[in-house]
């Protein structure tokens, strides 16, 4: 049996759990709703009483234990996100990069010939506090970090001069020029 899948997931104050078709779980809380269906290897029973959420393995398999934890892991996930939120914070380094919101589209200038334009998906809350800055939030943590991972990879940081977006606190390798190993 997985170890991280013995633990039951505590309901925090405010956060509300319905088992629907003993498959769907879904999740309510002061930032929103979340639902997501599971595997047939898995059970979920809710404890009223103790306000907590138990994962149990129906099967002696390897998937199933494999299923067991990962579970567990996504119940935690969409709690947290109900109740607390999750963000994603990004950085735009380089001169005349910069980002704005223009409405539902995040419009990045990052070097290209045409600005970017990105669509945000419902769910998502993108602020910009500066042109150099982009916070991604929401509840669902899937959908937080593709959304970043995609703002990402329309111009990573290069190991050169560390131009591009890369998310907060990240630590870019760089790399001597070509012109530094001549002498």
């Amino acid at each position: 049996m997985s170890r991280i899948g013995k633990k039951p997931v505590v309901l925090p104050a405010g956060v509300t759990a319905e088992i629907k078709n003993d498959r769907e779980l879904v999740v309510k809380g002061p930032k929103g709703e979340l639902n997501q269906s599971f595997r047939p290897e898995v059970a979920l029973k809710l404890d009223e009483s103790a306000k907590q959420i138990v994962v149990e393995q129906l099967f002696d398999t390897r998937i199933a234990n494999a299923m067991h934890g990962l579970t567990r892991a996504l119940v935690q996930n969409m709690v947290v996100g109900v109740s607390q939120g999750y963000e994603k914070k990004l950085e735009i380094f380089g001169t005349g990069y910069l980002a704005s919101l223009q409405g539902n589209v995040l419009q990045l200038r990052v070097g290209f010939a045409n600005e970017i334009h990105l669509q945000i998906p419902e769910g998502i809350t993108v602020k910009c506090p500066d042109q150099m800055h982009v916070v991604v939030s929401g509840c669902d943590k899937q959908m937080v970090g593709q959304f970043a991972a995609n703002v990402r990879a329309v111009k990573k940081a290069e190991p050169y001069l560390g131009k591009g977006i890369k998310y907060e606190g990240e630590v870019i390798r760089r790399k001597e020029s070509k012109a530094a190993g001549k002498k």
